[in-house]
């Protein structure tokens, strides 16, 4: 008996962003020899946009779901010839449609913001709350990054190493995706120095910061010992906090993993700090892989 082989969903709607998404889900779909899903869902029928109104020569008010998953699919038919590709159009929300998928995906690729994202807004609503419920990984493609996986890329995943990051899921995703792009693997773990444990003796200086410093990189040592051979693999500890060096480290990549240690509480399931800051400052596509789910 054959295994079932999920799909990479993307969710679309019709905007620059979720177009740019379907390209690169496109071509991850074809790395990993998966189907790609597109996915429409909203409470509305009619798309209340221009750009892709104009693409189709219609009026604003006469462009349908039906039209938007329809040129979504030709699109990546166009990209990645052979592709299996299947749509759908559901009448509900799409934070609830997108994380109901995520359950029989091998991961959500979605765009930084929708049709109804305000300009201003660092990441839209949508993005952010299928990547904080969804138990399989989420692509957030950041609006700086361009539309290709591979291809024109900086050949580099980086993945943020965590206190128990040692066989967990985001760090088992990032070796997967380094050996699909053939790339380096940046495994990077930030370090502090608490404010403190700092001292003025001249004899002390430095001492605290050091012994920190060791500490992160046996960390990082014991999370990637059992990265396999062939897989081309950086180490490094920085110094500061992870939400802000990680999003540093996005200028060099083309991917940024971290791993979602989710905190439940009466609002529900909720993203850590560090995730949140990299969905919102990334300058790469931001993969959130749930732990323990």
């Amino acid at each position: 008996m054959s295994a079932v082989v999920l799909p990479i969903v993307v969710g679309v709607d019709g905007s620059e962003p979720s177009l740019r998404a379907v390209d690169w889900a496109a071509d991850e779909a074809t790395l990993r020899g998966v189907p790609l899903r597109l996915v429409f869902a909203s409470l509305w029928e009619r798309y209340e946009g221009e750009s892709l109104a104009d693409d189709l020569g219609k009026p604003s008010e006469q462009v349908t779901a039906e039209d938007i998953v329809r040129t979504a699919a030709e699109r990546a038919r166009l990209r990645q010839g052979g592709l299996r590709i299947s749509t759908e159009v559901l009448s509900e929300e799409p934070e609830y449609a997108l994380v109901h998928e995520g359950r029989s995906a091998c991961a959500l690729v979605l765009g930084s913001r929708g049709r109804s994202g305000f300009a201003e807004m660092l990441l839209g609503s949508v993005s952010l709350t299928v990547a904080a419920h969804a138990v399989c990984p989420v692509i957030v493609l950041r609006g700086s990054h361009d539309n290709r996986v591979r291809a024109g890329g900086r050949g580099r995943v980086v993945v943020g190493v965590g206190e128990k990051t040692a066989d967990s899921a985001a760090l088992r995703f990032a070796v997967d995706e380094a050996k699909l792009r053939r790339a380096t693997l940046d495994a990077v773990r930030a370090w502090r120095c608490p404010a403190h444990e700092t001292t003025d003796h001249p004899l002390l200086a430095g001492e605290p910061a050091r012994l920190h410093e060791q500490h992160a990189a046996e960390v990082l040592d014991k999370a990637v010992k059992d990265i396999p051979a062939d897989v081309d693999l950086r180490r490094r500890t920085v110094e500061g906090p992870a939400r802000r060096v990680l999003p540093a480290a996005s200028y060099e990549a083309d991917l940024l993993v971290v791993g979602a240690r989710r905190n439940s509480g009466h609002l529900g399931l909720q993203l850590g700090r560090v995730a949140h800051a990299v969905l919102h400052h990334s300058a790469c596509a931001v993969a959130v892989v749930p732990e323990g789910v």
